[in-house]
């Protein structure tokens, strides 16, 4: 009668009152928040259980779908999620389903057994509706896509109405039912035959309903029917204003459980590690639900509660789980010991395990923990389990402990992003993600900005991943307003965000990988987080507290932990005696689009600056979404590609990957910045470090190998003493194998790779794994003369005819110059045309996201104002300086102004070629720019080539895109790419494929034809691009798929070239050391004919001086 009655006052079309309107109104016959629950019914089913579970490693990421069997594949991760857990169903599938405009308009008692459903569509469950073209995603960063009017939402609500059917198997009979939602966006009520049975909020944690009394008795011919009503809408909105698409829905499976009538419902792990951790005090809180007994007392009187560790280390040394059981490490019985508080404190039970295999990221060892209850003749009634991990988090003086180590934190921030399914999991991928994380070195990950998918958990505890878990509260849109306070400020809403930090801790309390809980993300700060806190610290001392919001430095955080804050502010913060506290960077290196410049700086300040302690990168997906466009076909969409509105446009494109999870270039530069084995060239000592904290280099092998002007000398297994963690070995270069090759060679520039490959396989990655590479330069054996070539006496003819001078040797080589403009026009190599158009100045590119922040004071504002991004260049004066049969020297005079016809030159450049017999153009440059003039983006040549001389090979750095701040992980070598392998396909095209270093570069055709160009001189090595698309193709394309392919190759070679930045990405944020300043530059650059029978190397050793 209860029941009934609350039914009439919560449901909207009893009364007219919308409790999804209602901050304080955000469950209803919700049970209480608790650990994930498996209901097995014997102790050997719960470790055959983990057995089949805990086979996970690198090959299921092969099965990683990204595309339309995605669906599918969410629907089979399901099913596998339950898989041998009797007491568990999924109800997921295909379900009957109807998109209502708002919620007055849902169809009456759609959720009446006799409800006619046959006209409705199918919707796979789970799913984010809007994946399957119902309404339409949203993506905004900060702005809420609706009025900002709390806690009231639009009448214009779209409304999922969804039914299924299911039955009771029939050995659940006489068991309590209970009905799982894991997750759903972002209010919703549920029915059972009928009848109301529940309402929940928070969209990314369970709700739980009981429901034994509502369901159809097994033996009924009845079919049960499950109805439940999703709002888009709801006053939990507010506090989920994250970063990323608004998608709706039951994103999570729905599952039935079945208990018997008295139950473990929850349990608490914890260890204590004596001071020399030879000996774990194992506690372990249990929760019985006796609710449905009468009376409700004396529990103990007629059950029994038992626990276990086994230690599944040896379990996979056999192919058979027969004997699991002769596994346990320790048993853990109940405290008879009563506490000296009064009251009941709940059943605890203690134990002791002697030598435990402790849990770090480095070495994942875990137990199996199995808690029983059992009857009064010793029959198991209930069964519960989960892997649990041994180690202790803890804090010293600027330092977070794990182990009693202070690990570094080499992290990214996560969102759950799938382009085909949104918000729904995947086994495959989330494995995909954490072989990735592993094999480049990322160890923590901060669940950005919620708790995620449960099976996510398992995974980091068995690959080994530090975990910041998030509550799922971010009020960022409360920052723009000028009327409404953040609701932390407001008690009203403190209940409800309570709430969500309880039902994280209380979900995940169990899990290893979490050494740090989070209050949630940038939600202002107020009372309402001081008391999660407290309680949190109440519930789990084991642990430490996050929470970036009222500047990162509050009583609330155990952390300090800022958000892209500089390099030198980080330092200043590390050496201020006054904080206590280690700072972890929660977020930094804004990696949008073409970024993560700088990286490198900030991790030589970490590794070199006590209290700093690593940080996470933004972020570790593009959060594209893949659409079917009408004139493109299926490509990554961003925000407006939907037509929604408001939206933050490509702001959602932030990752280190792209949504298939290809790695972007920068993921390199990441790899080598986290790498863990440091190697250190200076003062002629190689000092090679292992800053591991529990691995010693026993795992690895160490190998060598020597380039001598990008060809190699040598190489071989580098033998090295086994490394502790952090140690390190020193080795004199002199004495180091390769010195016998720097002896014998002649190359002018001598480099030595140090590569650490991983012995053995492991969970994540095969045998052969590169764990870590440096190049480092060994000294030069001489000083370095200019590159320079002698003159060539070979004659040649050359002529004026009108406007065009024309330079030729016999069929070797033709240049044809317009005398008028001094632009080469046209170049053959034995009648082959290699360039139709250049050589001229450039000084600009196809901005970056990066270059576009920062509104007025952004770089391209910058330049647009000083009219950079239009220049035009107008040929002052152009003579023939000298003219002999072996040599002409022609010199240039441009001047760059605006297009829009303003004559006020901006650069002045001056260039002299120097034409020789052999075909060797030396182009010699001075650039002179108004010294009112913002950063350049580039100082540098242009020129197009025939669009067949696509076999692009240089000596620089490589083989993937670098720039001048991102280049730390590309070695100087000889690589050979095709110009369409180059091109970096950034879902918003953006300046790309540029390689850094480059000393010389060769452009050759199918038959060997091309041309050649390199530094010359005293020059330092240049940038260097090529590209079918032109500068224009790419700050026109506002898609991958939109670019038009030009009729020839655009080629840039760049004295300089400004840096990416990457602090963030609303900032002008490179660094001064990568900025190109308006100040007179000089530099040259040989170009020469290349055919069959040359190659770059040669040409480029025949201009150094021996």
């Amino acid at each position: 009668m209860t029941s009934s009655l609350m039914g009439h006052l919560v449901f909207p079309s009893e009364n007219g009152h919308k409790v999804w309107e209602d901050q304080s109104f955000f469950k209803w016959r919700k049970r209480d928040a608790h650990v994930t629950l498996r209901c097995h019914h014997s102790v050997e089913e719960s470790l055959k259980y983990w057995y089949e579970r805990n086979k996970v490693n690198f090959l299921v990421a092969n099965n990683a779908v990204w595309n339309d069997d995605a669906v599918n594949g969410a629907l089979d991760s399901a099913a596998f999620w339950v898989k041998n857990l009797p007491f568990v169903k999924s109800l997921s599938g295909y379900w009957k389903f109807f998109l209502a405009f708002s919620p007055s308009e849902v169809p009456e008692n759609f959720y009446d057994g006799s409800f006619p459903d046959s006209e409705w569509k199918t919707l796979p469950v789970p799913s984010n509706w809007q994946m399957h073209g119902f309404d339409k995603p949203i993506y905004t960063n900060i702005v809420y896509p609706f009025p900002l009017n709390p806690p009231f939402v639009p009448a214009e609500n779209p409304t999922g109405c969804y039914r299924t059917y299911f039955d009771i198997p029939k050995e659940w009979k006489g068991r309590r039912i209970l009905l799982h939602f894991e997750a759903v966006d972002s209010a919703f009520f549920v029915w059972i035959n009928g009848v109301l049975v529940g309402y929940s909020q928070d969209s990314r944690l369970p709700a739980e309903f009981e429901i034994t009394d509502y369901c159809h008795p097994f033996g009924s011919e009845k079919k049960n029917i499950l109805a439940v009503q999703v709002f888009r809408w709801s006053d939990g909105s507010y506090l989920e204003d994250q970063d990323h698409w608004w998608l709706s829905g039951l994103h999570r499976d729905v599952l039935l459980l079945s208990k018997p009538s008295v139950f473990i419902s929850d349990y608490f792990f914890k260890s204590d590690l004596a001071k020399d951790f030879s000996y774990a005090d194992i506690e372990l809180e249990v929760k019985i639900d006796n609710s449905r007994e009468s009376p409700k007392e004396n529990v103990l009187s007629k059950f029994t509660i038992e626990g276990s560790l086994y230690d599944t280390g040896d379990w996979y040394k056999s192919d058979v789980y027969a004997d699991l059981a002769t596994s346990s490490a320790t048993n853990i019985k109940l405290n008879s010991v009563s506490r000296a508080t009064l009251g009941f404190h709940g059943y605890l039970l203690v134990g002791r395990l002697s030598m435990p295999k402790l849990w770090s990221a480095e070495q994942p060892n875990l137990y199996t923990l199995v808690v029983v209850l059992k009857d009064e003749s010793g029959n198991v009634v209930d069964c519960e389990s989960c892997l649990v991990g041994i180690r202790q988090v803890s804090q010293a003086p600027k330092q977070l402990l794990v182990n009693g180590h202070p690990v570094i934190i080499r992290g990214v921030n996560r969102h759950e992003h799938h382009p085909r399914v949104g918000k729904t999991n995947i086994e495959s991928c989330m494995v995909k993600d954490l072989v990735l994380m592993k094999q480049n070195n990322i160890n923590a990950v901060r669940n950005s900005h919620y708790p995620q998918h449960p099976r996510w958990y398992e995974l980091c505890d068995l690959f080994g991943m530090y975990m910041i878990d998030e509550a799922n509260i971010e009020t960022h849109g409360f920052d723009l307003s000028d009327h409404v306070k953040h609701p932390t400020l407001e008690p009203s809403w403190a209940a409800a965000m309570m709430d969500r930090v309880i039902g994280m801790v209380e979900r995940d309390k169990n899990h290893a990988c979490i050494i740090c809980w989070s209050l949630g993300n940038e939600a202002g700060y107020g009372p309402n987080h001081s008391a999660s806190a407290g309680w949190v610290r109440g519930k789990d001392p084991s642990r430490l507290l996050h929470y970036e919001g009222g500047g990162s430095r509050t009583v609330s955080t155990d952390i300090v932990c800022p958000m892209y804050m500089r390099v030198w502010d980080m330092v200043k913060i590390a050496k201020d005696p006054n904080e206590t506290r280690p700072l972890i960077l929660c977020e930094y290196s804004h990696a949008m689009g073409n970024s993560s410049g700088n990286i490198h700086e900030y991790w030589e300040a970490i590794d070199s600056t006590f209290g700093l302690q690593g940080g996470f990168i933004w972020d570790w997906v593009d959060q594209g979404l893949l659409k079917d466009f009408e004139n493109k076909g299926k490509c990554w969409a961003y925000g407006g590609d939907f037509g929604d509105v408001p939206n933050d446009l490509n702001f959602c494109l932030n990752g280190l990957i792209w949504p298939d999870r290809t790695p972007h270039p920068a993921l390199h530069e990441v790899k080598y910045v986290y790498q863990p084995i440091k190697v250190l060239f200076s003062e002629g000592t190689l000092k090679i470090t292992n800053t591991h904290f529990y691995e010693t280099t026993q795992g690895l092998e160490f190998t060598w190998t020597a380039h001598g002007d990008g060809c190699v000398l040598g190489s071989g297994i580098l033998s090295l003493p086994l490394i502790e963690p952090q140690n390190s070995f020193d080795i004199d270069w002199q004495l180091g194998p390769w010195y016998n090759l720097w002896e014998l060679s002649f190359a002018e520039e001598i480099f030595v790779v140090i590569t650490a490959k991983l012995m053995c396989s492991t969970l994540w990655v095969e045998a052969g794994h590169v764990v870590s590479s440096t190049q480092v330069q060994l000294p030069a054996k001489r000083k370095v003369a200019p590159h320079e070539i002698k003159n060539n006496e070979a004659i040649f003819v050359s002529e004026v005819i009108e406007d065009k001078m024309k330079l030729s040797k016999e069929n070797l080589w033709e240049i044809i110059l317009n005398v008028q403009t001094g632009i080469i026009e046209s170049w053959k190599v034995q009648g082959v045309l290699v360039m139709n158009k250049g050589i001229i100045p450039c000084f600009w590119r196809a901005p970056t996201d990066n270059d576009k922040g920062g509104e007025a004071n952004s770089y391209l504002s910058l330049w647009k104002g000083a009219s950079i991004d239009c220049l035009q260049y107008i040929t002052e004066s152009c003579s023939v300086q000298t003219k002999t049969d072996h040599l002409v020297k022609i010199a240039v005079v441009f001047l760059g102004v605006p297009e829009s016809g303003n004559s006020k030159c901006l650069i002045k450049v001056e260039v002299v070629y120097t034409i020789n017999g052999s075909g060797d153009v030396i182009m010699n440059c001075k650039v002179l720019p108004s010294s009112d003039l913002p950063p350049l983006p580039r100082v540098g040549v242009e020129f197009n080539l025939e669009k067949s001389l696509d076999k692009v090979k240089w000596y620089g750095r490589g083989p993937f895109e670098c720039y001048p701040d991102r280049k730390a992980a590309a070695h100087v070598a000889v690589y050979e790419q095709k110009v369409e392998e180059m091109h970096v396909p950034y879902i918003v095209p953006v300046e790309c494929s540029g390689r850094a270093d480059v000393r010389w570069v060769a452009f050759q055709n199918g038959n060997g034809f091309g041309i050649y160009a390199s530094i010359y001189g005293s020059s330092p090595p240049m940038q260097m691009s090529a590209s079918y698309y032109t500068k224009a193709e790419l700050e026109r394309a506002t898609h991958n798929e939109d670019l038009i392919k030009g009729d020839s190759i655009e080629v840039h070679l760049d004295h300089k070239h400004m840096g990416l930045g990457g602090d963030d990405s609303w900032s002008p944020s490179v660094h001064d050391k990568y900025l190109v300043c308006p100040v007179p530059y000089a530099f040259s650059i040989r170009f020469s004919p290349v055919t069959p029978a040359t190659s770059g190397h040669d040409i480029y050793k025949s201009q150094l001086q021996n």
